[in-house]
């Protein structure tokens, strides 16, 4: 009876493991569960991609026009798939191309699992498979069309086109994959501000702007155009009084320098690290350290209707030097407040929003920056300017919902180490790791011999 009794349990064990494991399948089929360890959830969609389908608000339809006789379509898939788990109105239909090739020509399909995202009645076409690519398109749709970023010319600016150490190219040419368009500006063709201009950058002239120029500059400002001003330390007169006035701030004589820059490794005074920001709408939130290579320091000059908020500040060891700075020696420079310079924090960040006079748009924005040189293409790459660029330009074009994307690029693509930490890891690998196995090994060696 007892063996009767074994054989039973174990036949109900054997049926409850059958029943539990089919219950497992079951349950996997209708429900699934992704979970990333990689560090930074790198195997995953990125913060970036995430915050970019919360700004979507709406379905989206992804069609993909792959060939089903490859497994393209199964790899296309598995990738929108990513996108999917965040946004489940995200629909992805398969077109076959080889079923009406004329549609496909009408539609400009020419690679293989080609992509058109449709949003809102807005469509952006994809031949690229990567969530870069994919996130940028998204982004352009809801930014809600591209957006034309005009650049004042002819007179020293940065240029938005070149690779020029000073020259704006490299920034630009990334704020064009998520729906900007750089065109120039130059008023010695055109006597004012194109229409449907979102925006007009004036990058740090280095020439005095013609009094037409600077007319057309103001006149646009005073219909209700956004602007973005970079100015430089400079004593010469460029004729910017009139906007300046415009818009109630004065760029003061002399260069910004920091005294706390050395306790950074920094070996110009001249260059202005930040990793804490006055609360804006552009700063909020953002805590990545920007360096500013020669800054302006900026004031209040009148009281406007402009609602002028500071979001970038030097530090309480800061000061306007005066003296010119050579970097072939070391620098002696102190302050020194019988010559006039001002003792910090200064302001070198202006954000101006006001009520706009032009009946098209609800509201103006201007920025006014003390220094260009944190977005060329040589000091670009440096912490966060990249950044913080970004959400200048989408706050000025009012893409409020995108001001606070996070960041771009893997958080861990530098290993930092010290020379302690790699001798210590160069000798765990080419001594004690070696020495550890071969007594392994003579340890087994001589358990056998003993057996």
């Amino acid at each position: 009876m007892a063996r009767l009794f074994r054989h039973l349990n174990g036949w109900l064990f054997a049926l409850a493991l059958l029943l539990a494991a089919g219950a497992v399948g079951y349950l996997t089929s209708r429900h699934d569960h992704v979970a990333d360890w990689t560090h930074g959830g790198r195997a995953s969609l990125s913060s970036e991609s995430r915050a970019v389908l919360d700004a979507l608000h709406g379905p989206v339809e992804i069609v993909s026009y792959a060939n089903p006789q490859s497994d393209l379509r199964h790899t296309v898939a598995g990738f929108v798939q990513r996108y999917q788990r965040v946004k489940p109105d995200l629909a992805l239909r398969f077109v076959d191309p080889q079923q009406d090739p004329a549609a496909m020509r009408e539609l400009g399909i020419t690679v293989d699992g080609a992509l058109i995202i449709h949003y809102q009645g807005r469509e952006q076409r994809l031949d690229e498979l990567s969530e870069r690519s994919l996130t940028n398109a998204l982004e352009r749709l809801a930014r809600g069309g591209e957006r034309i970023v005009a650049f004042v010319s002819g007179d020293g600016e940065r240029r938005p086109d070149d690779k020029g150490n000073a020259d704006l190219g490299t920034f630009m040419a990334q704020l064009e994959g998520r729906g900007m368009r750089a065109v120039p500006l130059n008023f010695a063709q055109v006597t004012a501000v194109p229409q449907h201009t979102d925006l007009v950058v004036l990058a740090s002239p280095e020439l005095a702007l013609p009094d037409g120029a600077v007319k057309a500059l103001t006149d646009y400002v005073a219909n209700g155009g956004n602007l973005l001003w970079l100015s430089e330390p400079s004593n010469d007169d460029l004729h910017l009084a009139p906007l300046a006035d415009a818009l109630g701030v004065r760029v003061l004589p002399g260069v910004l320098v920091d005294g706390q820059g050395a306790a950074l490794g920094l070996q110009d005074p001249r260059m202005i690290a930040l990793g804490d920001y006055p609360q804006h709408a552009i700063t909020r939130g953002f805590t990545l350290t920007t360096l500013f290579p020669q800054t302006s320091a900026l004031a209040l000059s009148a009281r406007t209707d402009w609602q002028v908020v500071p979001f970038l500040r030097s530090g309480p060891q800061s000061w306007t030097e005066f003296k010119a700075i050579d970097n072939a020696q070391s620098s002696t420079v102190q302050y020194d407040a019988a010559a006039g310079e001002l003792k910090g924090p200064l302001d070198f960040g202006f954000a101006l929003s006001r009520l706009s006079p032009s009946p098209d748009k609800a509201e103006q924005r201007v920025v006014v920056v003390g220094d260009g040189d944190f977005l060329s293409n040589t000091f670009l790459g440096n912490g966060g300017n990249r950044a913080l660029g970004e959400r200048m330009f989408d706050w000025l074009l009012g893409d409020d919902a995108l001001v606070n994307l996070p960041p771009r690029g893997a958080p861990d693509r530098v290993l930092q180490i010290s020379q302690a930490q790699l001798s210590t890891v160069s000798l765990g690998f080419l001594v004690f790791l070696p020495l550890l196995l071969l007594a392994t090994g003579g340890w087994i060696a001589w358990r056998r011999r003993r057996a």
